[in-house]
């Protein structure tokens, strides 16, 4: 059956816009953005036979675009209108928190983290450049690395604090592995990124090492 011959309150852009987004089932959401099916199957039923081809939502959001294009329905038009909503939704995220929020609470920043670091398929190593209310004035990936490591250099962390003229930075990578146990090169870089802030008189106030469903907070755990 197709959508127009659904009861007016049970299609899903109705649904929302007289309940709200957080009505709608993980298919319905979906079925909004493709907005249409395919040849004898509804927006929602094609949304629903996707989201059970990829498993879940996160599974299909965080797919390659080779993976994403091979689902049902789905193509590299769909894939590029899906990673621009995916970047709106992060870019949004980051200016909320911009100057509204300071970064004091742990649980706080481990949110803001796992947004934008959980999905990479490799390492990469970012960080909070915090003005002296601990406010963020940028948050900036700057290394990069292969499925279980990134090159992480002190003096790049350094110019980069001087030019957003940070008084305070939180450090934070992935890890791909979804295990967010801090390796001992992680304890290791960590040591020496902050004996090379001191220099500058820039404090170091956390890492948090992001992996699947959990973040890992040196300064929670008496690593700082």
């Amino acid at each position: 059956m197709k959508l127009s011959q659904w009861p007016k309150m049970e299609r899903p852009r109705e649904k929302l816009l007289s309940q709200g987004s957080a009505s709608l089932s993980d298919a319905e959401l979906l079925a909004i953005f493709l907005r249409t099916g395919v040849n004898g199957c509804s927006a929602v039923d094609l949304a629903r036979a996707i989201l059970n081809q990829y498993g879940s939502l996160r599974h299909l959001l965080s797919a390659t675009k080779s993976d994403f294009c091979k689902g049902k329905g789905l193509g590299e038009v769909k894939y590029v209108q899906l990673q621009a909503t995916l970047e709106l939704a992060r870019r949004y995220f980051a200016q909320t928190l911009s100057k509204t929020h300071t970064f004091g609470s742990a649980e706080k920043t481990k949110q803001f983290l796992t947004s934008q670091l959980r999905d990479e398929m490799n390492e990469v190593f970012a960080v909070l450049f915090l003005d002296s209310q601990h406010r963020l004035i940028r948050f900036k990936k700057l290394f990069f690395g292969t499925i279980n490591a990134a090159s992480v250099h002190p003096r790049v962390v350094l110019q980069q604090a001087l030019k957003c003229n940070a008084a305070a930075i939180i450090l934070s990578h992935n890890h791909p592995s979804g295990v967010a146990e801090p390796s001992h090169a992680d304890k290791h870089i960590t040591r020496r990124i902050v004996q090379t802030l001191e220099l500058i008189d820039v404090t170091v106030l956390d890492h948090i090492v992001v992996g699947d469903g959990e973040c890992v907070s040196f300064a929670e755990r008496g690593l700082m």
